[in-house]
């Protein structure tokens, strides 16, 4: 029996459909080719110190010899703009933190091995491991006198049982044993089946010593803040229905003293990422009411330190808030938040006055162009900011604005490699949606020898989330497309974020649907700009747009050849075994399969199944688990049984994220244009003729 066509990615082996890309060397040492994915750094979580005047990042870099994406930490003195080496080499580090005085620096890494928060001296250089630490450790915080770091960690829980075996011979191997689940969410993208416990918060000496566990039960708890130095603020579900209610999370207070506890916050819907002003008076923190929707905004909060006098800051502000950090003076609050395409910082006052301070934040995503990215703020009174720059032709630097300090670029990671190539820029343009004459943005990065004579083809990339944005930020995948020859563009259609609530909820309880026509409004305006071939478009996607490439191809043959990348395509199974399963039930569909299966199924590729007559690429991760491997499997069955052309790519040891090692983004991208060209009429037309001769 002839075994199934299914094309193994294992390291830098670019497998299956690949008849010239990148074969061809002539001209390669100024193109973006594969290996130049190797070549790129970007930087990550720049902290600036308490007095303003040194900045400490993540220099991050692909290793080639283990395939991964690896953290140094480098500093940068902000008056000179010396930029010199802290930690480098052995195990990644990452997660640098001040503390309070400046004299000292957290971050995390591994030690022989093992998960390890550790603290340097910074006049002295000298490091040393704060304890012993059974798990990974994670969101490490100083207390405000330097004193204590409270962090969290994942505490192993008994596993249920409903037997015990004999125990086996001296020597005998036995089958390992049988794992048995009660909780919901018994499997989750990135960690695979879950180990019976919960994460709980810590405390441990700044000077090293035993963990001190100040959470317990079977709930997860996280994310400590202090509230002064005898009490922390922490997120958790404590509700007896959590498993039924995923997105619900209350603020706590913890009193060290005698590990009481009591919720400051108490509404139907999430509150969390506290922050306390330096003064300890208010606390600052994020959540909405929930609505059952699909998509909220998230909005910024303050109450005071005893959990009253909760209000809103600034109602009316229709964007959504991704961090916040206080001002020195305890009288601002600096908040980060998406817009049209970027992260922008705004100063906003305990009256709810937002003004924007800086913009451009960004390129933290390396794969595919999505807004990310981070700041940090001084508590010197004019205050200095610390952020992740971004670009449409590099990856994130370090960059610094203030009042007292030059607006620059600190870093030029890829002053060594990419200046020298021939980068595909990137052009902005908006239409307007045929649905109901809403602006649509997007952006489409050119090939370098980019002629709008309608010759080129198209690759048109499509975001997941949904409810994401991409904006004009460098991406290795894009790049990769353009030095191959392909006008790539790519979309910020209705339900992305950036643009307000409104627009997002837009594809609440209607998704996929007439973000279908916005995307096509954007291809036909490059074929009406002569900058593609009618006869050359090709589309791919991948999470929330591989759910729309499949719905793309079941809605129109106007492609000559698609790729969907980790689909959606039965929303019933989606909702019945993905690791956000309850959310897609209970937030996405708002029904149950068994007894409403047509509010499933009316939004799932797969009944559009009698409509697809486009060559279909579908790839998928081994290990994903948030849109997991069963749905690709569906659609490239079906797809098999319909006769259409197709081919199906697991990613051995890949989560949801794919482009997680370099090797894998690779083998992504250079498959997919594998299969365009293996459909491109052009190449078609091209391989006759060579053969003709």
């Amino acid at each position: 029996m002839k075994s199934s066509i299914i094309a193994g990615v294992s390291a830098l082996a670019i497998a299956a459909f690949l008849p010239a890309i990148a074969q061809d060397e002539e001209g390669d040492t100024k193109r973006f080719t594969a290996e130049r994915v190797f070549d790129i750094e970007y930087a990550g979580d720049p902290q600036i110190s308490p007095d303003g005047q040194t900045i400490v990042y993540v220099r991050r870099s692909m290793d080639r010899q283990t395939d991964t994406d690896r953290g140094d930490l480098w500093t940068i003195d902000v008056e000179s703009g010396a930029h010199r080496p802290l930690l480098t080499g052995g195990a990644s580090k990452g997660a640098p933190r001040w503390s309070p005085d400046g004299t000292r620096l957290l971050y995390s890494t591994a030690t022989d091995g093992r998960p390890d928060l550790r603290v340097m001296y910074l006049d002295t250089g000298d490091t040393y491991s704060l304890g012993q630490f059974f798990e990974g450790p994670g969101g490490a915080v100083w207390s405000p006198d330097g004193k204590t770091i409270a962090f969290t960690m994942f505490v192993a829980g008994k596993t249920p049982s409903f037997s015990s075996l004999p125990a086996a011979p001296e020597g005998a191997e036995w089958s390992p044993p049988v794992r048995v689940f009660d909780d919901m969410t018994f499997r989750f993208d990135g960690a695979g089946y879950l180990k019976e416990g919960a994460t709980h918060v810590f405390t441990i000496s700044a000077e090293g010593g035993s963990p001190r566990q100040v959470t317990n039960g079977d709930a997860d708890f996280g994310n400590p803040a202090w509230l002064g130095n005898g009490a922390l603020l922490v997120n958790g579900n404590e509700a007896e229905d959590r498993d039924l209610d995923p997105i619900e999370s209350e603020i706590y207070k913890i009193d060290l003293s005698d590990l009481s506890r009591v919720a400051l916050t108490d509404r139907d819907g999430p509150d969390f990422g506290a922050v306390v002003s330096p003064d300890g008076k208010t606390i600052a923190y994020r959540g909405y009411d929930d609505e059952l929707r699909a998509y909220q905004q998230t909005n910024l909060y303050m109450m005071d330190a005893d959990g009253g006098n909760v209000r809103e800051v600034d109602p009316g502000f229709d964007r959504s808030v991704a961090d916040i950090a206080w001002g020195a003076d305890s009288k601002t609050i600096y908040a980060l938040y998406e817009n049209s395409g970027v992260h922008e910082v705004a100063s906003v006052t305990k009256r709810g006055t937002f003004k924007t301070v800086f913009s451009d934040i960004g390129g933290t995503s390396i794969g595919r162009p999505y807004g990310s990215g981070s700041f940090s703020v001084s508590q010197t009174r004019r205050p200095v900011f610390a952020y992740t720059a971004g670009f449409s032709d590099r990856p994130a630097e370090v960059a610094v604005t203030g009042a007292d300090v030059d607006d620059r670029v600190l870093t030029d990671l890829n002053g060594d490699v990419l200046p020298f190539l021939d980068m595909a820029p990137v052009e902005e343009f908006k239409v307007t949606s045929s649905v109901d004459g809403r602006e649509i943005e997007a952006w489409v990065a050119l090939p370098p020898d980019f002629t709008a004579d309608g010759s080129f083809p198209m690759i048109m990339e499509i975001h997941g989330g949904p409810f994401a944005m991409y904006g004009p930020l460098f991406a290795s995948e894009i790049q990769r497309f353009a030095a191959e020859g392909y006008v790539t563009v790519y979309v910020n259609p209705r339900g992305s974020t950036g643009y307000g609530e409104e627009f997002a909820q837009l594809i609440d309880l209607a998704y996929p649907g007439d973000d279908f026509h916005d995307l096509m409004d954007v291809v036909d305006d490059l074929v009406a700009r002569n900058y593609v071939s009618e006869d050359r478009l090709f589309v791919t996607g991948g999470s929330g747009g591989g759910i729309l490439t499949a719905w793309i191809v079941g809605k129109t043959d106007r492609f000559a050849a698609a790729a969907s990348v980790k689909p959606v395509i039965n929303w019933m199974t989606m909702a019945l075994a993905a690791d956000i399963g309850q959310f897609v039930r209970r937030h996405w569909i708002r029904a149950d399969p068994w007894s409403d299966p047509d509010a499933y199924l009316k939004f799932s590729p797969i009944m559009l199944m009698d409509n697809v007559v486009t060559p279909t690429l579908v790839m998928v991760g081994e290990e994903d688990w948030r849109t997991p491997t069963w749905e690709a499997e569906q659609f490239y069955t079906a797809l098999k049984m319909k006769e259409v052309d197709t081919a199906l790519i697991r990613v051995p040891g890949a989560p949801h994220y794919i482009a997680s090692r370099p090797s894998r983004l690779i083998a992504k991208t250079d498959n997919i244009m594998g299969w365009f060209e293996k459909y491109d009429p052009v190449k078609i037309a091209e391989a006759e003729e060579d053969e003709n001769e």
